[in-house]
C-alpha cells in the first residue's frame, strides 16, 4: 500500500513539474496566469515569480492586472526580496488607488523598506528611506489596522539611527579627537534630548573635555579645565548616582587640583 501511495505521489509530482514547465514555455498568457495563480495559492512563490515576470507586461491595463500585480508583489515579499517587493507594492498603490488591497499594499511597501535596514553600525540610508515611507503611510492612513505595527517599527528604526549618531560621536573620543568629540556629543544630546544614551553621551563629553584639558598647553589649560568641570557637573546634575560616578569624581579631583595652579 505504501509503495502505491509513493508511486502516486511521484506521478503527481512529475505531472505538476511537467505542467509548470509547459506553462513557462507556452505563448498563451492565460495559461501562464492560471498556473502562476495556482502556484501562488500553494505558497510556491519563487516558481510563481518566474511566470509573473513573463506575463506582467502583457497584463497591464487588463481586468486581471490588479490581482496579478498584488500576487506579484506579495510573492516578492514572501520570498524576502524586499527591494523588489517595495517597488512592486509602490507601483500597485499608484496604479490601483481604488483597490480594496490599497492600504495593505501601502503598508507592506513601507515595511519592505524597513526589512532592508541594516545593523546600526552600517550605513543607514535604507533605514532613513524606510522611516520616510512608514511616516508617509502613517500620515495617509491614521486609522489603519496596521498603525500600531507601523509606529512600533518607526520606533525601532529611530532608535537605530539614534544609536548610529551616538556611536559616531563617541568614535571621536575613541580616536582621541577630543575637540570633535565634544562638539558631536553636544549635538547628539541637543538633537535627542530624551535619549536613553544621554548618560553615556554626557560622560564621554566629560572624558573628552578632561583629556583635552590635562593635555593642553598652559595658555589654554585653565579655560579647558573649567569646561571639563562644567561637563562633570552636568553629568552629576543629570544623574547623581551615575554608573560613571567614581571615574567622574576622580576626574573632578584632578581638575580642581590643576585649577589651583591658576589661582595663586
Amino acid at each position: 500500500m505504501k509503495k502505491i501511495i509513493s508511486l502516486l505521489l511521484l506521478v503527481a509530482l512529475i505531472s505538476s513539474c511537467s505542467e509548470y514547465q509547459k506553462a513557462l514555455k507556452t505563448e498563451d498568457v492565460a495559461v501562464k496566469f492560471e498556473m502562476a495563480t495556482k502556484l501562488y495559492d500553494e505558497g510556491k512563490y519563487s516558481k510563481a515569480i518566474r511566470i509573473f515576470e513573463q506575463i506582467a507586461p502583457a497584463y497591464r491595463g487588463k481586468p486581471q492586472a490588479e490581482k496579478l500585480f498584488y500576487m506579484f508583489s506579495q510573492s516578492y515579499y514572501k520570498t524576502k526580496q524586499y527591494y523588489l517587493a517595495g517597488y512592486q507594492f509602490e507601483s500597485f498603490v499608484s496604479g490601483y488607488p481604488k483597490s480594496d488591497k490599497l492600504e495593505e499594499a501601502a503598508y507592506l511597501g513601507a515595511k519592505s523598506y524597513s526589512m532592508l535596514s541594516p545593523v546600526y553600525s552600517l550605513d543607514q540610508t535604507d533605514t532613513n528611506k524606510a522611516l520616510d515611507k512608514l511616516q508617509t503611510f502613517i500620515d495617509n492612513y491614521p486609522n489603519s489596522e496596521f498603525l500600531s505595527e507601523a509606529n512600533a517599527t518607526v520606533k525601532l528604526l529611530s532608535e537605530k539611527i539614534e544609536q548610529k549618531v551616538y556611536e559616531n560621536a563617541k568614535g571621536y573620543n575613541t580616536i582621541s579627537d577630543f575637540k570633535s568629540a565634544i562638539v558631536a556629543l553636544d549635538n547628539f544630546v541637543a538633537d535627542y534630548p530624551g535619549t536613553p544614551l544621554k548618560e553615556d553621551a554626557l560622560f564621554y563629553k566629560l572624558d573628552s573635555a578632561y583629556q583635552l584639558a590635562i593635555n593642553s598647553i598652559p595658555a589654554k589649560m585653565e579655560e579647558r579645565l573649567n569646561v571639563a568641570k562644567a561637563a562633570q557637573m552636568n553629568l552629576i546634575k543629570f544623574k547623581a548616582d551615575t554608573k560613571y560616578k567614581q571615574v567622574a569624581d576622580e576626574m573632578l579631583a584632578r581638575i580642581d587640583k590643576d585649577l589651583q595652579k591658576f589661582t595663586k
